[in-house]
């Protein structure tokens, strides 16, 4: 089965289901994202488990594995180990499919997931950061989210024939990273946007965490390392890293204070066999109890720019060794437009603060925090320069992201650093308009892609792009970190002979008598307006 195969027969499950929803009267409601992810999720982790179940003995069909003993089911069960999730067999999709015609079908579909989500607890729930867990599945996932009980059995038994109709290829589940990084974008694109608020999530673009892993990573080949995003999202950025590194040569951390996504990270992390990494994920606020006190290796993050965060702002002077992390200051709480604050500059010295002595960060910030001459930002990138931290930025296109009209750069600094050298790109001009939901956003080509990253990890200087400037330049620019200001000035010269060079001095000064004679007559003319006027009462 080709690859695109795979992707049209889960984006076509996908769609069903919503269009199950919506038949329902539950196209856009609030639940209607938790039925549709956790429907999907449910669907994944039984077809895994089959999977994984028939890889440790070829006999393993599901007929096969329901006329096993207790015992020996268990047994297969436990050889598994964390590569498949725990699925009784009374809850598994086949099984469910054939009881759809008893009373009550909704409350047969809510228990399976129940029971999933508690013999899974240990590998699948989510901390908030009051050490609280957030299960896998809903207790009640359709008596939550379907108030009109008249709907919910035939909601679950149309649900439930889809699940157990649609076939996955076995081989889908050896499909890599690109793969289910597709799939994830496209079932929560409906879910994941700025939905306004206190705490509006934002994605970030496949292609730009794509470049932010490439460069970070670079040459490397990193082993056994820690990768953080302090405000997660649903975990792009993180997917990128870890793919680029190897899911098996890192562990993630993430925290994030939205508990959608918090969720959708973990459905990501279970897509692309980070498992592993999901008793790191933290539902909470990063900077007022940050649950990873460790340091890190690599850390990434596309920060809130412009927030609300009067309520707390106090507290944060009051965090234990508050103002070893935030350095360059707290910002201050505006007249006007609370919603304006600047929390991104509170995560950038949360990052700072959070790298190992060897460690690497890739942070995407408002193009503005380049050049601004006062305050937290200057202070910021002082600390940088004067460090010898700051090791690349990149200015990227207008509107790379649909959903805000803010420009964006990402800045790279590496705690080991071992050279003076800092590389500034300007990619602003790259990409081709296009309309996406109703906004106009920048997309960035294949070409385009390759044409930064190689930029950046062969750290070549291209005219009007890329230059390598020191950090000496950067402090005689008054720290600035907007490529522009280092370009060199070009004046083209052209070789001309005695008689072209006095024909072209003609040429001017004849142009030059025709706009006196012009200026001449228009102050004429103006002088006799004036004269004309008369005041009338």
């Amino acid at each position: 089965m080709e690859n695109m195969n795979y992707v049209e027969t889960v984006e076509n499950l996908v769609d069903s289901i919503k269009g199950i929803l919506t038949s329902a009267g539950l196209g856009g409601e609030a639940g209607e994202y938790k039925l549709v992810t956790q429907s999907f999720l449910y669907k994944f982790l039984n077809d895994k488990f089959l999977y994984e179940a028939k890889k440790y003995d070829s006999q393993n069909d599901y007929q096969h594995l329901m006329d096993l003993s207790d015992d020996d089911y268990e047994m297969t069960q436990l050889s598994l180990g964390t590569d498949s999730a725990v699925i009784q067999r009374k809850d598994l999709i086949e099984t469910i499919y054939n009881q759809q015609n008893v009373d009550d079908f909704s409350e047969v579909f809510d228990s399976a997931l129940n029971d999933i989500a508690l013999d899974n607890n240990d590998l699948f729930s989510v901390e908030t950061a009051g050490n609280t867990q957030v299960r896998l599945f809903d207790a009640h996932l359709i008596a939550d989210n379907i108030q009109d009980g008249s709907q919910r059995d035939h909601v679950a038994r149309e649900l439930i024939k889809l699940l157990a109709s649609t076939k996955f290829d076995n081989s889908i589940f050896d499909e890599g990273f690109d793969f289910f990084s597709t799939i994830f974008e496209y079932m929560i694109q409906d879910y994941n946007k700025n939905g306004g608020g206190n705490y509006a999530e934002y994605y970030t673009p496949r292609t730009i965490s794509k470049i932010i892993a490439d460069i970070l990573i670079g040459k490397a080949k990193p082993e056994n390392v820690k990768v953080y995003d302090p405000a997660a999202g649903s975990g792009t950025l993180l997917m990128n890293v870890a793919n680029r590194i190897g899911v098996d040569k890192c562990t993630v951390y993430s925290q994030d204070i939205s508990q959608k996504s918090s969720n959708l990270l973990r459905l990501n992390l279970i897509l692309n066999n980070l498992s592993h990494s999901i008793h790191n994920i933290v539902q909470g606020n990063t900077i007022l109890n940050n649950k990873h006190p460790e340091k890190m290796d690599y850390i990434v993050s596309n920060p809130p720019f412009k927030l609300d965060f009067s309520d707390w702002r106090d507290q944060v002077e009051s965090i234990p060794n508050s103002s070893e992390i935030y350095f360059a200051g707290i910002p201050k709480i505006p007249n006007k437009k609370k919603n304006s604050m600047a929390i991104y500059e509170l995560f950038i010295q949360h990052i700072i603060h959070s790298l190992n002595d060897k460690g690497k960060a890739g942070v995407v910030v408002p193009t503005g925090f380049l050049t601004a001459q006062s305050g937290i930002d200057k202070k910021i990138r002082k600390f940088l320069v004067d460090n010898g931290m700051i090791d690349k930025v990149v200015s990227m296109p207008s509107n790379v992201f649909a959903n805000t009209g803010t420009n964006v750069s990402v800045i790279f600094f590496n705690k080991v650093k071992q050279d003076d050298q800092v590389q500034l790109i300007d990619a602003s001009k790259l990409g081709k308009k296009i309309k996406e939901n109703g906004l106009q956003r920048t997309a960035l080509s294949v070409e385009d892609i390759k044409k930064i990253v190689d930029t950046a990890v062969e750290r070549k200087d291209v005219d009007d792009f890329s230059i390598t400037v020191s950090l000496k330049d950067i402090k005689d620019k008054n720290y600035s970190f907007s490529a522009g200001q280092y370009f060199p000035v070009k004046i083209e010269y052209v070789k001309l002979t005695q008689d072209e060079f006095e024909e072209r001095i003609q040429k001017y000064q004849n142009n030059l008598n025709k706009l006196y004679v012009q200026g001449n007559k228009l102050e004429k003319d103006i002088q006799g307006y004036l004269k004309n006027l008369r005041y009338e009462s």
